[in-house]
């Protein structure tokens, strides 16, 4: 039992020194573990391989799909994520969309639409941001939406208003 101490210290030593493990900042995606599907995330909901789920979807957290859904997902604010198994026959409306299995339907994110190698898509899309990595399937339309911007100040958005009399007024007179 004596190799277990060490003259400087008071304890035995533990094979994990630290308290906690180390994490990241930034939470790794759900889509780049590579032993599991997805790895547990707070305020994220589950959809087993093992379910299938028809109707309306909506909420304030993120969902992960493993199984099947036909309808639609509105997670306006959340990210949803396809995994390799799932199947989903449904518009989605959310902040984020990684697809790793199969979508039919419409997607619109606020902020990006991530289609990895094994996922295929099916349908348009509308987001801010889009990435299609080599080997994806994808097949419909894509509409590149610009963030909405954040008014920083009533003034900002009086001055950014002011011009549009001037548009209009050059519009009709192109119409005459």
């Amino acid at each position: 039992m004596s190799a277990m101490w060490k003259p400087n210290q008071t304890g035995p030593i533990t094979p994990n020194p630290s308290p906690e493990p180390v994490r990241p900042s930034t939470p790794a995606p759900a889509f780049e573990a590579p032993g599991r599907s997805a790895p547990p995330v707070a305020d994220q909901a589950t959809i087993g391989k093992g379910l299938y789920i028809k109707g309306e979807i909506s909420g304030s957290e993120s969902l992960y799909i493993d199984g099947k859904v036909e309808g639609s997902i509105n997670l306006p604010g959340n990210r949803v994520t396809v995994g390799r198994n799932g199947q989903v026959a449904a518009s989605i409306t959310a902040r984020e969309i990684v697809v790793l299995g199969k979508i039919r339907g419409n997607v619109v994110a606020s902020d990006r639409v991530d289609i990895r190698a094994e996922g295929a898509l099916t349908g348009d899309v509308a987001a801010a941001r889009i990435s299609i990595e080599d080997g994806a399937f994808f097949k419909g339309g894509i509409d590149i939406r610009k963030p909405e911007p954040k008014p920083s100040s009533p003034a900002t958005s009086t001055i950014a208003e002011a011009p549009r009399p001037a548009a209009t007024t050059v519009e009709q007179a192109k119409l005459i």
